[in-house]
Protein backbone atom coordinates (compact mmCIF):
# COMPACT_ATOMS: atom_id res chain seq x y z
CA UNK A 1 0.00 0.00 0.00
CA UNK A 2 1.31 3.47 -0.86
CA UNK A 3 1.78 6.26 1.68
CA UNK A 4 -1.72 7.64 1.09
CA UNK A 5 -4.71 7.39 -1.16
CA UNK A 6 -7.49 9.80 -2.01
CA UNK A 7 -10.66 8.58 -3.66
CA UNK A 8 -13.69 10.64 -4.61
CA UNK A 9 -16.76 8.48 -4.12
CA UNK A 10 -18.63 9.04 -7.37
CA UNK A 11 -20.04 5.64 -8.21
CA UNK A 12 -19.84 1.90 -7.68
CA UNK A 13 -16.31 1.48 -9.08
CA UNK A 14 -14.82 4.12 -6.79
CA UNK A 15 -16.63 2.62 -3.79
CA UNK A 16 -15.29 -0.83 -4.67
CA UNK A 17 -11.76 0.58 -4.97
CA UNK A 18 -12.15 2.23 -1.55
CA UNK A 19 -13.37 -1.05 -0.07
CA UNK A 20 -10.39 -2.94 -1.48
CA UNK A 21 -7.98 -0.34 -0.04
CA UNK A 22 -9.65 -0.59 3.37
CA UNK A 23 -9.44 -4.40 3.27
CA UNK A 24 -5.73 -4.24 2.35
CA UNK A 25 -4.88 -1.57 4.93
CA UNK A 26 -2.55 -2.58 7.75
CA UNK A 27 -3.69 -2.53 11.36
CA UNK A 28 -3.44 1.00 12.70
CA UNK A 29 -4.06 2.66 9.34
CA UNK A 30 -6.16 5.84 9.49
CA UNK A 31 -9.26 6.34 7.36
CA UNK A 32 -10.70 9.81 6.89
CA UNK A 33 -14.03 10.40 5.19
CA UNK A 34 -15.08 14.00 4.71
CA UNK A 35 -17.58 15.97 2.66
CA UNK A 36 -16.50 17.34 -0.72
CA UNK A 37 -14.54 20.58 -0.71
CA UNK A 38 -15.61 23.76 -2.46
CA UNK A 39 -16.03 23.74 -6.22
CA UNK A 40 -13.92 25.65 -8.72
CA UNK A 41 -17.02 27.70 -9.62
CA UNK A 42 -17.48 28.67 -5.98
CA UNK A 43 -13.81 29.62 -5.75
CA UNK A 44 -14.01 31.78 -8.88
CA UNK A 45 -17.16 33.51 -7.58
CA UNK A 46 -15.55 34.15 -4.19
CA UNK A 47 -12.50 35.83 -5.76
CA UNK A 48 -14.69 37.90 -8.07
CA UNK A 49 -16.77 39.13 -5.12
CA UNK A 50 -13.69 39.80 -2.98
CA UNK A 51 -12.13 41.81 -5.82
CA UNK A 52 -15.29 43.90 -6.18
CA UNK A 53 -15.38 44.54 -2.41
CA UNK A 54 -11.70 45.54 -2.53
CA UNK A 55 -12.30 47.98 -5.41
CA UNK A 56 -15.35 49.48 -3.67
CA UNK A 57 -13.37 50.30 -0.49
CA UNK A 58 -16.41 50.15 1.84
CA UNK A 59 -16.07 52.44 4.87
CA UNK A 60 -12.78 53.63 3.35
CA UNK A 61 -11.13 50.26 4.01
CA UNK A 62 -8.31 49.74 1.53
CA UNK A 63 -7.65 46.00 1.71
CA UNK A 64 -6.46 43.45 -0.82
CA UNK A 65 -8.82 40.62 -1.81
CA UNK A 66 -6.57 38.24 0.22
CA UNK A 67 -7.03 40.30 3.37
CA UNK A 68 -10.78 40.63 2.73
CA UNK A 69 -10.93 36.84 2.46
CA UNK A 70 -9.34 36.51 5.90
CA UNK A 71 -11.74 39.08 7.35
CA UNK A 72 -14.77 37.24 5.94
CA UNK A 73 -13.47 33.83 7.01
CA UNK A 74 -13.07 35.16 10.55
CA UNK A 75 -16.61 36.59 10.37
CA UNK A 76 -17.87 33.10 9.46
CA UNK A 77 -16.07 31.56 12.43
CA UNK A 78 -13.11 30.02 10.60
CA UNK A 79 -9.75 30.10 12.35
CA UNK A 80 -7.66 33.01 11.11
CA UNK A 81 -4.50 34.34 12.69
CA UNK A 82 -2.72 37.59 11.93
CA UNK A 83 1.02 38.01 12.44
CA UNK A 84 3.07 41.21 12.37
CA UNK A 85 5.19 41.84 9.32
CA UNK A 86 8.98 41.58 9.67
CA UNK A 87 9.28 45.35 9.96
CA UNK A 88 6.33 45.62 12.34
CA UNK A 89 4.49 48.05 10.07
CA UNK A 90 1.40 45.92 9.57
CA UNK A 91 -0.02 42.43 9.88
CA UNK A 92 -0.52 39.53 7.50
CA UNK A 93 -3.12 36.76 7.68
CA UNK A 94 -1.95 33.18 8.07
CA UNK A 95 -3.62 29.87 8.78
CA UNK A 96 -6.61 30.19 6.46
CA UNK A 97 -7.30 27.97 3.48
CA UNK A 98 -10.58 28.35 1.64
CA UNK A 99 -9.57 25.31 -0.43
CA UNK A 100 -10.29 23.20 2.65
CA UNK A 101 -13.83 24.51 3.07
CA UNK A 102 -16.73 22.20 2.28
CA UNK A 103 -19.21 23.23 -0.40
CA UNK A 104 -21.67 24.28 2.32
CA UNK A 105 -19.02 26.27 4.20
CA UNK A 106 -18.01 28.01 0.98
CA UNK A 107 -21.66 28.84 0.25
CA UNK A 108 -21.88 30.35 3.73
CA UNK A 109 -18.74 32.42 3.09
CA UNK A 110 -20.11 33.66 -0.25
CA UNK A 111 -23.42 34.60 1.41
CA UNK A 112 -21.48 36.52 4.09
CA UNK A 113 -19.59 38.46 1.40
CA UNK A 114 -22.81 39.22 -0.51
CA UNK A 115 -24.64 40.33 2.64
CA UNK A 116 -21.79 42.63 3.70
CA UNK A 117 -21.56 44.07 0.21
CA UNK A 118 -25.31 44.72 0.09
CA UNK A 119 -25.17 46.56 3.44
CA UNK A 120 -22.29 48.71 2.19
CA UNK A 121 -23.60 49.55 -1.29
CA UNK A 122 -21.17 47.37 -3.23
CA UNK A 123 -22.42 46.74 -6.77
CA UNK A 124 -21.66 43.11 -7.64
CA UNK A 125 -21.52 42.16 -11.30
CA UNK A 126 -21.09 38.39 -10.89
CA UNK A 127 -23.90 37.26 -8.61
CA UNK A 128 -24.64 33.87 -10.15
CA UNK A 129 -24.66 31.48 -7.22
CA UNK A 130 -22.37 28.46 -7.32
CA UNK A 131 -23.71 25.29 -5.69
Amino acid sequence: MSAGQTIILSGLASRQKAESLVNAAPTGAVLTIKPPTRSNDQNALMWSLLSEISRAKPDGRVLTPDIWKSVFMAACGHQVRFEPTLEGDGVIPIGFRSSRLTKDEMSELIECILEYGARHGVQFHHQEQAA
